[in-house]
């Protein structure tokens, strides 16, 4: 990573218009009328909080321009290097959960087969985005300590405010090293204090950036607003907790330990902070969802068609899933990509009576076959109906190109079924059941009444897996769920798995990505997973 990413966060910034924040970023044909640097940044109130809008926007957009023209990273289409775009295709393409029909695109048929190496374009842009993430957070974070502030002439109440948007700027790089953490293992490691562009970052073992990952949350518990008193879409306590969660349920994977207790503790937290289900599982995946799912929506990464304007991210999630007979009015979109389906898998977890129903089972059948003969054909593999660029009401979006859905980053409802988890698996300070509960919360939703409520006796380990897929299927969450269960390379299967059309067993050492030939030659403090 020597050298990589060598623009400075003040170069990189975007002259938002911040009104309100909570869009995250603002309108992505503006420029600056001068070229700011970090001393003029930093000194300006109104320019750092720009700053800060555009380390949450690096999830959401490509480059400096949008849609397209000035890309953040290089060496792959300004499309498909998006952060969340990659992040969810990470996850879900390399799962049971989707598949994708471009086959003739580069990239796309190793994801579909898990026949992925360290020259893959998929895997090298996932790690060049969340490293070019951190090198954000890391110059937003060394250009705000106090002694900076102190020497730019601020008032206390802006260096109060300072000293907030620094929190944030951790928390968002304590997100992208846990997809570090999660994803690649050992990894290059650098913070605000290391030096910029003269040395190779040192190689940090998995379980050391583990600890990291934990001490700063822990810090950040009190340093972060109160849950729900930052503008939606802006990181708070809660987020923090969301992630300390996953990051204590996930620990037996990423270090060996047992952390139960810990998820449950913490899960516990969020939970009594006053966040609700929202009352329709289908208008948390709408263009009003940051009104009509507020109390469940813990994090979102935000869009707005006028103002985020990407082929990534949720653009890409709704065009991509569209094609056949579809209609695209359905989806408030100007025309689908025919790209996107999932497999027989997921199809199967729901109910196939007809007089049963989960409102969660958001599938198009028509002119669909449910197997999957050829990845490249869209009509093999039944659609998801599940995000659309329509409101609760179903009103199209502002454009119909860029949806203004948000992302549901992290969720209530994920947060009932991780207390679930830990504690069937022995987490200590909570109960079989309240987790039944909490799972039968989920399910009354989904059932619109309490046919299908769960029983004590259901309710194991198992059910669990299959219910985190009916519950938050296309949300993130497969690739990691299907590791901690065990299940992601042997034992069970898919369509296209291990590159045979029934699915076949995959090498253990497919549970990490491996660290990109790019880098790998740049720096040599860094080592090779396992298996590549």
């Amino acid at each position: 990573m020597k050298n990589k990413f060598s623009r400075t966060l003040a170069t990189a910034l975007i002259a938002f218009s911040l009104a309100p924040f909570t869009s995250c970023v603002g309108d992505l044909d503006q420029t600056p009328s001068y070229e700011p640097t970090t001393e003029n940044v930093y000194k300006d109130p109104t320019l750092a909080r720009q700053a800060l809008a555009r380390l949450y926007a690096t999830m959401a957009v490509s480059g400096q321009q949008g849609p397209a023209g000035q890309p953040d990273i290089q060496g792959i289409d300004e499309g498909f290097s998006n952060y969340l775009r990659q992040y969810w295709m990470a996850q879900e393409l390399t799962t049971d959960e989707a598949i994708l029909g471009w086959e003739s695109d580069l990239g796309v048929p190793e994801y579909n087969r898990m026949t992925w190496n360290a020259s893959h374009p998929f895997v090298r842009a996932m790690y060049d985005r969340i490293f070019y993430q951190i090198s954000l957070c890391n110059e937003f974070i060394r250009q705000t300590t106090d002694s900076k502030l102190d020497s730019y002439g601020l008032s206390d109440t802006e260096k109060t405010n300072f000293r907030a948007y620094r929190s944030e700027a951790r928390f968002l790089r304590a997100l992208s090293y846990y997809h570090a953490l999660d994803m690649f293992g050992n990894v290059p490691f650098a913070t605000e204090t290391s030096e910029v562009g003269t040395t190779a970052p040192q190689r940090i073992e998995r379980a050391a950036l583990f600890d990291y990952v934990e001490k700063e949350l822990k810090e950040l518990e009190t340093e972060l607003p109160t849950p729900r008193a930052n503008e939606f879409g802006r990181a708070d306590q809660a987020g923090a907790w969301m992630l300390l969660s996953k990051l204590y349920l996930n620990a037996n994977v990423y270090n060996g330990s047992n952390r139960y207790t810990d998820a449950v503790t913490y899960t516990k937290k969020i939970i009594g902070a006053g966040y609700t289900l929202a009352p329709s599982y289908a208008n948390l995946f709408r263009t009003d969802n940051s009104t009509t799912s507020r109390l469940e929506i813990i994090l979102p990464v935000r869009f707005d068609g006028v103002r985020t304007k990407t082929f990534g991210g949720m653009t890409f999630i709704v065009h991509a899933a569209v094609g056949g007979s579809m209609s695209v009015n359905d989806f408030g979109i100007d025309f689908g990509w025919g790209g996107t389906r999932t497999k027989k898998n997921l199809v199967n977890l729901f109910p196939t009576a007809a007089t049963v129903t989960d409102k969660r089972s958001m599938f198009y059948a028509n002119g669909q076959s449910l197997e999957i003969n050829d990845p490249a054909t869209f009509t093999d593999g039944y659609g998801i109906t599940k995000f659309r660029n329509v409101s609760s009401t179903n009103v199209a979006g502002s454009d119909k190109t860029f949806p203004d859905t948000d992302f549901p980053m992290f969720r209530l409802a994920d947060v009932y079924l991780m207390y679930a988890e830990a504690v069937l698996r022995g987490g200590a300070g909570g109960d079989a059941a309240t987790a039944l509960g909490y799972v039968n919360a989920l399910r009354q939703r989904a059932y619109g009444n309490t046919s299908g409520n769960i029983t004590a006796a259901d309710l194991n380990l198992n059910f669990l897996l299959d219910e985190r897929a009916r519950e938050l299927y296309w949300e993130g969450h497969r690739r990691t769920d299907l590791i901690r269960f065990g299940k992601y390379t042997t034992g069970y299967n898919w369509p296209f798995k291990g590159n045979v059309r029934t699915g076949t067993d995959v090498a253990a050492t497919r549970t990490l990505f491996p660290i990109p030939t790019t880098d790998l030659t740049a720096n040599p403090n860094l080592k090779q997973n396992p298996g590549y």
